[in-house]
């Protein structure tokens, strides 16, 4: 356990490489924030909650903050504006987070019933760094509403909990030789929208037992197995098996902690990316799903995530670009990350499985994880497991929701019991 001795001064730090984008694309339609909630056994008591937040954020500099604009770049110093207050939740999920009505801190934490809802701006964080600091804010806010575990467990820091804070992409930068990247025009998937400000929410519940049965029948990873049929869920749900010209590209983003040995608490992922062009007439669901788990191989590979942060940080570290003043850069970066954000059909994050102390496995339920949505993917999905419940969730702005209904069907056929749960957007 980690002793509770908190640190007051004020510190600044820069933002890592990936964080760098987000600040400069983020506004209220492409929010770049993300949610992931815990829901416990018995509903929040928003007092214990504020308390325990009080209590877990002065340990967390990546989360402690606030953001300042430089000369050159974004720059992160200690958030001294005042405590973070948590709400009941009364909105959608993952909306624009303006600092000046959140005094000052990028991330929010709100309530719903039995829901704990953490809700981070990318820049602080990739989806472990903020499970990381929501599993702590969790243990801490069980132990005020249930003494017992106080003494049980001691009013300190799990051991498994990081307070890392280095920059994992300059450490495990490797000089290599120029690459470039194409870009080709994905799918993208249009049709009538939600009313302005909604977010459609769609959570299926499986059993992880099922799904490592079946994908290990296919001779597939989960990961693998899921991403295939979302591919093909596309292909029929939304070009409803038509020929296209252009390829649906999914995009993985992969976390590097495992590949480079790292526990640091800020961003540290690279996208991967599976492509399938729909050049034939027709395509059975295996074959789609085999594609893609043949290109997220070839792809997530330690030789070519190196690649990736070596040819991200080399750019960083351009030294004619560092000289160029923000007010200049900003327009250049939207332009580049409008170029990349043609080639994307859509994004799947799988957080993996859910790692919780047996002493508060009793109190917690289950997770879930919501994407925002962002230039031409109005719909993504992601993917978490706690115990032998795997949790898949859509988020959309579009009305139809054939995708959706296309995967869940096809997990039924392959002897998958799926429980379906939605946030109410799709009833008539």
């Amino acid at each position: 356990m980690k002793s509770r001795v908190q640190k007051k001064e004020t510190r600044w730090e820069k933002l890592d490489n990936t964080a760098n984008l987000f600040p400069v694309i983020a506004n209220e339609t492409m929010t770049n924030v993300y949610r992931i909630a815990v829901i416990l056994s018995e509903n929040i008591e928003p007092e214990c909650l504020q308390e325990a937040l009080e209590q877990v954020l002065p340990w967390f500099n990546t989360i402690n903050v606030r953001m300042r604009t430089g000369m050159f770049w974004y720059y992160f110093e200690t958030n001294v504006k005042g405590k973070p207050v948590v709400r009941e939740e009364e909105d959608f999920p993952c909306r624009y987070i303006e600092q000046h009505r959140n005094k000052s801190y990028l991330f929010r934490v709100t309530y719903y019933k039995n829901r704990i809802n953490l809700e981070v701006f990318h820049a602080l964080a990739d989806g472990m760094g903020a499970v990381n600091f929501l599993r702590e804010l969790t243990y801490q806010y069980l132990r005020i509403c249930y003494p017992q575990l106080s003494g049980e467990m001691g009013d300190r820091l799990c051991d498994d909990t990081s307070l890392d804070t280095e920059d994992s992409y300059l450490k495990n930068y490797k000089k290599a030789g120029k690459k470039t990247y194409k870009s080709v025009p994905a799918v993208h998937m249009k049709g009538e929208r939600l009313v302005r400000g909604e977010l459609g929410i769609i959570h299926g519940y499986m059993s992880v037992r099922q799904l490592k049965e079946k994908a290990k029948e296919l001779g597939m990873s989960i990961n693998e197995y899921l991403s295939g049929i979302f591919v093909y869920s596309i292909y029929k749900g939304y070009l409803h098996g038509n020929v296209s010209k252009k390829p649906i590209v999914l995009c993985v983003p992969v976390n590097l902690r495992p590949f480079f040995g790292s526990m640091t608490t800020r961003n540290f992922f690279a996208m991967a990316s599976a492509s399938f062009l729909p050049e034939k007439e027709k395509y059975e669901r295996q074959e789609v799903m085999k594609l893609v788990q043949a290109e997220l191989k070839r792809q997530i590979t330690q030789e070519n995530l190196e690649k990736m942060i070596a040819y991200n940080v080399s750019n960083q570290k351009n030294y004619a670009l560092r000289v160029v003043p923000l007010f200049l850069k900003k327009p250049a970066i939207k332009l580049v990350y409008l170029m990349s954000a043609k080639a994307t059909t859509t994004t799947i994050t799988n957080m993996g499985r859910m790692i919780v102390d047996e002493a508060y496995r009793p109190y917690i339920k289950r997770f879930q994880i919501i994407l925002s949505p962002s230039t031409g993917q109005n719909t993504k999905a992601t993917v978490c497991s706690y115990g032998d419940e795997l949790t898949f969730t859509f988020s959309s702005l579009l009305k139809d929701t054939s995708v959706q209904k296309v995967f869940f069907r096809s997990l039924a056929e392959d002897g998958i019991d799926v429980e379906i749960e939605t946030n109410g957007v799709y009833y008539d």
